[in-house]
């Protein structure tokens, strides 16, 4: 029987332009290319196959932490060609592998799109930034791109929390230390707990995934810290929400007070398919905290912020739909994908068919099939 050797499966990932690779059984493996999946013209994966390529990859903590609680996660670097964050499970009793290729190279501003206020955001000298979205869409790679930004540019002590550790960042212009959850400190919390006797500059938060942590990091930002974190969230009005929700009640107007005079932009973001097939491009949504939104955070107003929003573009803000417009105009994505990734469909289909004149019923016969998503959002 042929073995399966990670090496070429990892080597595969990054020749290929892979962002995940997926290993279970009954499957050959998988890779994630540009957002869809595509299997390798290989054998199919045997019980056997999933855990030797586990045993040989995972560190032996790790390996305890999957006996005992049937899954963990890593972080590992493939020789100088790129790191792996991998994420161990247990399904139908087999061993299930997912590795997501961490890419080598530092991205800067320009490279992904960030607007051009962000450059001047990394520069306040406290406040709170906030990059969310749903998995997979690009956060880290996002604040990596920040974080880079500050090294180069200011003598600055940056101090990052993860789990794992993603992208690996020299020293520049600036010091930075990064602690990995579970390996240098226990949990995110108790890093943020000791962070303010470090003396930093600017504090990276992986994710704020509890109030402990969501706390720690309002708390550093108010104490005179530059804090950036990530929130699974899917648009800047929905972050305010989630984190101000997560509270008890009788705590949720002072985070209200906090947030408003804190939190100093949120950067929402998903990842589209490229209409010519070839690559991804990142759709955002951008908030920078004027003292019309401060306001409407402190007033618990936070369905008028889309309007603010809309009316902030010289700062650079933008809502989702109408940077899904703007790609979609420049023809890197399709119609469908527009559609798909947009907030109002409906609105947005309406204003696709002003556009293409007389051939709204094409359109119409070519969306068929997401028809009933359009009807129930728009």
């Amino acid at each position: 029987m042929a073995t399966v050797h990670i090496d070429r499966l990892l080597e595969a990932c990054i020749k290929m332009g892979g962002s995940d690779l997926h290993l279970t059984v009954g499957r050959p493996p998988v890779l994630r290319i540009n957002g869809r999946l595509r299997p390798l013209e290989t054998k199919v994966l045997e019980p056997e196959d999933t855990s030797s390529i586990m045993k040989s990859i995972t560190p032996e903590k790790n390996q305890k932490e999957f006996q005992e609680k049937g899954g963990t996660d890593f972080g590992f670097a493939f020789g100088d060609r790129g790191r792996f964050r991998t994420a161990v499970f247990r399904q139908k009793s087999n061993v299930t592998l997912v590795l997501r290729l961490i890419p080598s190279k530092l991205l800067s501003f320009e490279d992904i799109g960030l607007p051009k206020i962000c450059a001047a955001l990394c520069r306040r000298p406290r406040g709170l930034f906030l990059v969310t979205g749903p998995t997979g869409c690009g956060k880290t790679t996002t604040l990596a791109s920040m974080i880079n930004y500050i090294n180069e540019n200011l003598d600055h002590h940056i101090i990052t929390v993860e789990e794992p550790i993603e992208y690996y960042h020299p020293h520049k212009k600036s010091i930075i230390n990064q602690r990995e959850v579970g390996v240098d400190v226990p949990t995110f919390s108790e890093a943020l707990r000791r962070v303010l006797r470090q003396d930093p500059d600017v504090v990276l938060v992986g994710e704020l995934r509890d109030l402990e942590t969501m706390e720690a990091a309002i708390r550093a930002a108010e104490t005179g810290h530059l804090v950036f974190s990530t929130v699974h969230a899917t648009s800047c009005q929905g972050t305010i929400s989630r984190i101000i929700d997560a509270f008890p009640i009788a705590q949720q107007e002072q985070i209200r007070m906090q947030m408003s005079t804190n939190l100093i932009a949120v950067l929402s973001q998903m990842l589209c398919p490229l209409k010519s097939g070839k690559g991804r491009v990142a759709a955002y949504e951008f908030m920078v905290v004027t003292s019309a939104i401060s306001s409407l955070i402190r007033e618990n107003k936070t369905y008028r912020i889309e309007s603010s929003i809309q009316t902030g573009k010289k700062l650079g803000m933008q809502l989702l739909d109408d940077h899904l417009w703007d790609l979609y105009e420049a023809d890197k994505i399709s119609l469908e994908e527009m559609l798909d990734k947009s907030r109002q469909p409906g609105a947005m289909l309406e204003k696709a068919e002003k556009k293409m004149g007389g051939r709204t019923e094409e359109i119409r016969r070519e969306l068929e099939n997401i028809g009933p998503v359009i009807g129930a959002s728009g």
